[in-house]
């Protein structure tokens, strides 16, 4: 009974929070609440400072004012979203009670949660805990189909490989005009033809699932295919990956 309880509380601590709030009693008030459910909790003064140390410490959830000198919250979550590595961070506004003109930005800039200040401790925490949640199961779910389409891909890229090794004819093929990747963009292509899984790649690039989709997307566009058996084949006929 007590294996119940285990995963809910490594969840939590392993849940790492930036707040992003301008007045002194608001953080620590947030802070405490947040800490009190196991949470790790980061604080900073205003945008430019959490900016930095979302930088820093890539954090699972974003909870930021939206009214704070400096960088207030709708120019963060801007340049958050604009980032490579925390374009896919949940971010929940903190906006006066009633501000509907600030929670229907808010979702429009593309924030996934607002609470109204003065806010109640167990709305805070339930909203938190929901978005932390919903992320998980988002990146459980690109995860197992990652899973699904690298297991069935497996076997093809052998395939290719010993076809390309049979007959090696492709070599003028390296002198049309080829696409032009980004430093990111290759190394993505070469980790989708390692096999890799979009979580592992992820995890080896410092990044999120949610930008290494983008990034096989953007791969896909550039090279004309449609799947990743048909962009390894593609990378692998133009000598383009290992």
């Amino acid at each position: 009974m007590g294996e119940q309880q285990q995963p809910t509380q490594e969840d939590q601590q392993k849940a790492r929070i930036l707040l992003v709030d301008d007045e002194p009693g608001i953080r620590s008030a947030v802070q405490a609440y947040l800490q009190d459910e196991g949470f790790e909790v980061t604080t900073a003064i205003d945008g430019e400072d959490g900016l930095q140390k979302a930088q820093q410490m890539l954090p699972d959830l974003v909870i930021t004012d939206v009214m704070m000198p400096r960088c207030d919250g709708y120019e963060l979550l801007k340049k958050l979203r604009e980032n490579e590595r925390l374009g896919g961070t949940p971010v929940i506004f903190l906006t006066a009670k009633g501000m509907t003109m600030d929670r229907t930005q808010g979702y429009q800039a593309g924030v996934d949660d607002y609470i109204p200040k003065p806010f109640d401790p167990d709305e805070l925490v339930a909203r938190v805990k929901n978005v932390v949640r919903r992320q998980e199961r988002l990146l459980a779910e690109a995860a197992r189909f990652a899973d699904t389409d690298v297991g069935q891909m497996a076997k093809q890229i052998t395939e290719i490989k010993s076809m390309l090794t049979q007959s090696d004819s492709n070599a003028s093929k390296q002198d049309l005009m080829m696409p032009i990747f980004t430093p990111r963009e290759a190394s993505v292509l070469q980790l989708v033809a390692e096999g890799l899984m979009n979580k592992e790649i992820a995890r080896q690039l410092a990044t999120s699932i949610r930008n290494v989709e983008k990034y096989v997307s953007r791969l896909f566009i550039k090279t004309g295919t449609s799947s990743r058996t048909e962009l390894v084949r593609y990378a692998l006929e133009n000598h383009l990956v290992t």
